[in-house]
């Protein structure tokens, strides 16, 4: 196995018991598609209980999908990645029974900082939100 296949091997194997412990994941029902370094997919369906009092998600189910693909991206081996900053701008809003994915990308990591966008789109491709994760690698292991 080549290096880059273990450090593959490794981030999968640490973003899977990451997500197994993640109660507040499991309970907005998200769903990992896609478990790369440097790059996730997580998807969710937005059910009438993240709505606010306007009957669109609430921008903070936005957020917390973002965050999911984000920390998933960024956790890209076994040494535990945390954010140490995230910004998201909202740019379509939507509302229950609307299924929204975020493809979190890696854009540069240097040492034990790294940056990281996320796009989430509705189930028709239109953008609903952009967020950028900052990421800070721990002295932690999985």
């Amino acid at each position: 196995m080549t290096e880059a296949m273990t450090r593959t091997t490794d981030a999968m194997r640490a973003n899977r018991a990451m997500m197994e412990r993640d109660q507040a994941s499991a309970a907005l029902g998200l769903v990992v598609e896609r478990d790369d370094p440097g790059h996730a997919v997580v998807s969710m369906r937005v059910r009438d209980d993240m709505t606010n009092g306007f009957r669109i998600t609430h921008g903070g189910f936005v957020f917390a999908l973002a965050d999911t693909a984000f920390a998933i991206a960024c956790n890209e081996d076994d040494r535990v990645t945390v954010a140490a900053g995230a910004d998201i701008s909202f740019l379509k809003s939507t509302v229950s029974g609307q299924t929204l994915t975020a493809t979190a990308v890696r854009r540069t990591r240097t040492g034990r900082s790294g940056i990281y966008d996320v796009t989430v789109v509705d189930e028709l491709g239109d953008t609903v939100a952009e967020f950028r994760g900052r990421s800070r690698t721990t002295n932690q292991t999985f």
